[in-house]
């Protein structure tokens, strides 16, 4: 039987509490911290059912909470065809070829994880696929979701030529000819995905233990998963009836931009379903795309034109938001462009003015760009700053693709999570794995220093904009337990729940190497290295 005490001794305790930041050790009882404070104290507080765990110098920290992320489009990634560990187009292709040689015959090959950096432009093509697998559909999603990678046979069989039109939302790649290439974005990705045979309810039940598996992995004890479409829905519902669900999840139902407002009804008996752990009660509205492929919705045009996609009618939004806003939902934007981070917070500002304030923390993430006279609107309309902290160094993307995308003038000025935090919003911070890595100690370097990880001397990108490491910790806990309504503050206090991660060094002195040792839910060891 699993110990109903926990000790934690011999080491360093940092709380987030800013009042009371270290201390040396911790007591757990029957899920909740007892005691806080030097070896002596604690250990006064065992009994002979507390376990004790000698920490023997490394960290002890609060649970990191992820606010953005999505376990079972990771799970799916992690059972199926996997490329996210790939180094380039040429190992992608061979691990294609052989995840399709296991399937059944005439099976299709789902998988993720490419890069755009790896293709000129950011767009691969259909023929790198056909000299492996000819004979059958392939379907393979970019690590951010917005595009794919796809062989002749799935264009095939959507039916996509030369003469099929690029749908409302999304852009589907073409040789000069006219012919399609092979690579889909945004909405014409439905083109394919509505013919591909969906995922059974087996196969999204065990995604979904794979991803929330592998979150307890990274120390992670709780999360939002922005991306709950009716299925994934019916997946979690099925794990809460059987007890079989780990962590407290916060859920944003999936916006339908094609369904309109009748489909609000359906979102409320939807959230009516939450059980136990499982807390639906939020709404993901998909505003814009993304840089790298010009679909993120930006104020001034890119460098070769065009100002991207609006995936919901800026003059519709306000009116969509007023009424969740009115029905208790939390609105969790997707928003990278200015302008689409601009058409959110005009929508909250209306939902404020018709209804009143609510505390409903409405949040907006990514914010690849925010214009400078939109910050200080956070923290006076009681929006969150939802972070995603890895994505903001020069790296392969930043500088093959977003860069020559954005021009000179507007680089340095992305991700502006120190403006935020000085003008006084609430920060919280998520991986949106698999588009990134869930493992939080290269997402707080890249936060803290804004280089990548594995690439130190690289010039940072917007020094201004760098966090120190309290205010991202605060946020990868305190920020986002907040933003998710978590019970679980995301502090260790006497009397909170105990929801603790153990790292293998302290993090102040050695940040880029460190690792989860310990994963502790409601005083529950969920995992140990």
């Amino acid at each position: 039987m699993a110990p109903t005490h926990l000790a934690f001794v011999n080491g360093t305790v940092f709380t987030g509490d800013p009042a009371f930041p270290r201390a040396r050790a911790l007591a757990v009882r029957k899920g909740v911290i007892s005691a806080l404070g030097d070896d002596r104290e604690v250990l006064a507080d065992l009994d002979g059912k507390t376990e004790v765990f000698d920490l023997a110098g490394r960290m002890l920290l609060p649970g990191f909470r992820d606010a953005h992320v999505h376990p079972i489009h990771g799970g799916l990634a992690l059972i199926g065809c996997d490329l996210s560990t790939c180094r380039g187009p040429g190992e992608a292709v061979e691990l294609v070829a052989s995840h399709a040689a296991q399937l059944p015959e005439g099976a299709w090959v789902k998988g993720r994880g490419w890069a755009y950096d790896w293709f000129e432009g950011g767009c691969p093509d259909a023929e790198l696929l056909d000299q492996v697998v000819p004979d059958r559909p392939v379907y393979l999603v970019v690590r951010d979701g917005h595009s794919a990678w796809v062989n002749q046979a799935a264009l095939l069989a959507a039916g996509i030529t030369r003469s099929t039109p690029d749908p409302p939302g999304g852009r589907i790649e073409r040789r000069p000819d006219g012919t399609p290439r092979g690579t889909l974005h945004e909405a014409a990705m439905d083109l394919v995905e509505d013919i591909m045979p969906p995922e059974t309810d087996d196969e999204l039940d065990r995604a979904l233990q794979a991803g929330i598996g592998h979150l307890v992995s990274c120390g992670v004890t709780g999360f939002c998963d922005p991306w709950v479409t009716p299925s994934y829905h019916r997946a979690y519902r099925r794990a809460a009836e059987r007890w079989d669900l780990a962590l407290p999840v916060r859920g944003a139902l999936w916006w339908d931009r094609e369904a309109g407002l009748d489909q609000i009804e359906t979102l409320v008996a939807l959230r009516e379903e939450g059980l136990g752990p499982y807390r639906p009660g939020a709404v993901k509205l998909m505003l814009d795309g993304v840089i790298e492929n010009r679909t993120a919705s930006v104020l001034e045009p890119y460098s070769d034109g065009g100002t991207g996609m609006d995936f919901i009618d800026p003059e519709h939004l306000p009116e969509i938001v007023a009424r969740l806003d009115h029905l208790g939902f939390q609105c969790h934007f997707h928003a990278i462009g200015d302008a689409a981070v601009r058409s959110a917070l005009d929508a909250v500002e209306t939902a404020r003015a018709r209804n009143g304030f609510r505390d409903l923390r409405h949040t907006i993430a990514h914010l690849q760009l925010v214009a400078p006279e939109d910050v200080p609107r956070f923290r006076r309309l009681g929006v969150v700053a939802n972070c995603q902290p890895l994505w903001a160094c020069r790296d392969e993307a930043m500088v093959d693709l977003t860069v020559p995308a954005l021009g000179a003038d507007r680089v340095p000025r992305q991700y502006p999570f120190g403006s935020l935090h000085r003008s006084g919003a609430v920060l919280a911070m998520g991986s949106d794995w698999p588009v990134s890595t869930s493992q939080v100690p290269p997402q707080l370097w890249v936060a803290t220093h804004r280089t990548p990880p594995d690439a130190p001397d690289v010039e940072p990108l917007g020094p201004d904009e760098r966090l120190d490491l309290p205010t991202s910790l605060a946020a990868f806990t305190a920020g986002s337990a907040y933003v998710d309504h978590s019970p679980s503050p995301g502090v260790l206090q006497v009397g909170n729940v105990a929801d603790l991660v153990v790292l293998d060094r302290d993090p102040f002195e050695d940040l880029a190497g460190a690792m989860v040792d310990l994963t502790v839910v409601a005083g529950r060891i969920l995992y140990e290295r």
